[in-house]
């Protein structure tokens, strides 16, 4: 049998997929692009360049080299967006901090990630204060701040982010690494014991880079992102490159704009002024905004927000499509680097009514070009894609993490059987929709019958009293577990609802078949606010402590 390889010439060159190389179409194509931060500064795609370079140059001068680890501690701002590159293009590895963890959990993630230089914003040297003298890795602190004062620290900094950059040469050679080369570390929220260490390569963030512009610049017009766009994230960036979305929207040359720490006025307002297009968030940022009491003096009607993170409720997606939002979920998990799929809608159901859409919006979606997504039970065979049977999603795909940092054991567990277990329970209708209908931990089993606490909590968010509402399962003699509904009501009602009331509105869903009589035995419970993770999900494993 002859070797079917192709025959490559010597001096032919091969093209390594580095993030480097997304950086080279916006500068040369469109480098006076704006990029924005807060209303504090402006630059062009030129000036990024020169800033990477710099920044790249002042690493090296630190004793930065290829395996290093480079940690930020900071707002969504140009200087993330910066050492985005920077970072991985000199061969180092780029680890984001999640500054929402606790002092403990943070100290444990820079001791595990051996990082090596630190870049912290003057708003997080409380928490660093707090574990300086147990950090044993990091032998520089590069200082990140807003104003021209000196914070009152005991931290020894090597100097101060901006002067360092002007000291810097403006221009870099950076090296053909090995595309398989670990380019960033990012650490899961920890809802269940320590926080766990994923990673990506060079070749995985540009082929997810890829992947994921394909399918948000496919459509012909709902969801459509396109280079008139203006791109404004809403998620960290430190969880998971803010979902990649700054790796596209730079290799795309949008116009971007940064909002540093999310503030309700301060994220509407340039909104406003900058005329942002595109956005993705959690549920929890858009209430927000929602609920602001100049929010409809805003015209929203060009936006286009992806939601992920949590369930995007039918409430909350009614709502968005009423003030004009091009609304949809996106879905994917620390480990998948991350987006796996997008609810994008179909051309043929444009037309339909928005309470139809809706149906559609909300799904967890289609999957992405190169993810192979499948639903098995728990022998790992493969359910049919009826809409009705529901299994675990399990995931291959050329960008997803390929275990867990140092930890062997659990990165047996993700990959068991060869694809990545996400834990998410769903389900794939006919025309390929995917919908999860619970975490596996989280489904409640009631009287012998599963309920899905995602489909509740959308029942009862549907009531008009509702703010939010999270479900969890309450042990019982009798029923195994009964529901318990959290119930957040909204404010300044007239006459609030009493529990009853909500459970009559459940009651009028299950005379109709739209889900299960077992639900009949929810409990609700009123609380002042609902427990959410680092990363605005929904901390069930908080609120089952709390009230369970």
């Amino acid at each position: 049998m002859s070797d079917n390889l192709i025959v490559r010439t010597a001096s032919a060159y091969t093209y390594p997929l580095l993030i480097k190389n997304l950086l080279q179409f916006p500068v040369a194509n469109n480098p006076d692009q704006e990029i924005i931060y807060r209303d504090q500064l402006r630059y062009t795609y030129r000036t990024l360049h020169e800033r990477v370079a710099r920044l790249a140059n002042t690493l090296r001068a630190l004793g930065v080299k290829q395996g290093d680890t480079v940690a930020v501690m900071d707002w969504d701002s140009h200087r993330y967006l910066e050492c985005f590159f920077a970072v991985p293009m000199i061969g180092a590895v780029l680890h984001t901090i999640n500054v929402k963890l606790s002092p403990e959990q943070i100290l444990f993630t820079i001791d595990h990630a051996e990082d090596d230089v630190l870049l912290v914003h003057s708003d997080f040297l409380p928490i660093l204060e707090q574990v300086k003298g147990r950090i044993s890795t990091v032998r520089d602190y590069v200082l990140l701040k807003e104003n021209d004062g000196t914070p009152d620290s005991h931290i020894s900094f090597t100097g101060e982010y901006e002067a360092l950059l002007a000291d810097a040469e403006p221009t870099c050679d950076y090296p053909d690494l090995d595309e398989h080369s670990r380019a960033t570390t990012f650490y899961t929220t920890g809802t269940t014991g320590l926080p766990k260490g994923v990673y990506f390569s060079h070749r995985q963030l540009v082929l997810h880079t890829l992947g994921a512009m394909a399918a948000v610049c496919s459509p012909e017009s709902q969801g459509r992102v396109h280079q008139n766009d203006v791109y404004m994230p809403m998620t960290p960036m430190f969880h998971v490159h803010a979902w990649g979305f700054p790796y596209i929207a730079t290799c795309m040359g949008l116009k971007q704009v940064y909002p540093g720490r999310y503030a309700p006025d301060m994220l509407l307002n340039l909104i406003d002024q900058e005329q942002v297009t595109f956005s993705h968030c959690v549920p929890t940022i858009l209430h927000m905004l929602f609920k602001h009491p100049h929010s409809e003096e805003i015209d929203l009607s060009r936006w286009k927000v992806v939601i992920g993170g949590s369930a995007l409720s039918k409430a909350l997606c009614l709502e968005g499509l009423r003030r004009g939002i091009d609304i949809y979920t996106g879905y994917g998990m620390s480990e998948t680097c991350p987006v796996l799929t997008l609810a994008l809608v179909k051309p043929d159901m444009l037309d339909a009514p928005d309470e139809d859409q809706v149906e559609i919006r909300c799904k967890t979606g289609l999957t992405l070009p190169l993810v192979d997504l499948r639903i098995v039970d728990e022998e790992m065979n493969e359910l049919p894609h009826d809409g009705e049977q529901t299994g675990e999603i399990v995931v291959r795909s050329p960008w997803l993490t390929q275990g867990y940092l140092k930890d062997k054991k659990n990165s047996e567990m993700l990959w068991a059987g060869g694809y990545l277990h996400t834990g998410d329970v769903a389900s794939i209708d006919q025309q390929g929709y995917l919908k999860i209908s619970d975490r596996i931990k989280d489904v409640i089993k009631t009287g012998g019958e599963w309920i899905s606490s995602l489909e509740l909590e959308d029942i009862v968010g549907h009531h008009p009293a509702v703010c939010e509402v999270a479900v969890i399962g309450q042990p019982d003699e009798r029923w195994g577990e009964r529901p318990l509904a959290l119930v957040v009501l909204k404010a300044d009602l007239k006459e609030p609802p009493t529990a009853k009331q909500i459970a009559a509105h459940v009651h009028e869903y299950t005379e109709t078949g739209i889900i299960s009589k077992q639900v009949l035995l929810m409990k609700v419970r009123f609380v002042e606010g609902i427990d959410k993770t680092s990363v605005g999900k929904v901390d069930k494993r908080a609120l089952r402590g709390k009230y369970v």
